[in-house]
């Protein structure tokens, strides 16, 4: 889990990042600069994508430690807002997911830059 100074806050803050969009296979990623020092990250799971709250709660865990670990974004002014596309990031591979997160927010670093 990323930390709480790195995380959303309140019910509305995700629906106000208003920037680009980058669609991989199994995760969207919204993101937009910001006037902090440091990024904030959400993940978001709809129920539609996974009606048991264990499935939803395994994918968000495992995307914020793959980005916590990666430390790419660190020090960067940066809102993401990652949305899952399917309930299959729950079951697959850790390298496959650890990629399509590692190229999404290499391509969003890039845009901002």
């Amino acid at each position: 889990m990323i930390r709480r100074a790195n995380r959303f806050h309140g019910h509305h803050s995700v629906s106000k990042v208003r920037g680009d969009v980058l669609h991989g296979r199994f995760l969207s990623l919204r993101f937009a600069p910001n006037k902090k020092h440091d990024y904030r990250l959400a993940v978001v799971v709809s129920k539609k994508v996974a009606s048991k709250a264990v499935t939803r709660n395994r994918i968000r865990r495992r995307v914020f430690e793959l980005v916590r670990s990666q430390g790419r974004v660190t020090n960067t002014p940066i809102d993401a807002i990652f949305y899952a596309k399917t309930a299959d990031i729950a079951s697959i591979s850790a390298q496959d997911l650890a990629d399509e997160v590692l190229s999404l927010t290499k391509k969003a670093l890039s845009r901002l830059s």
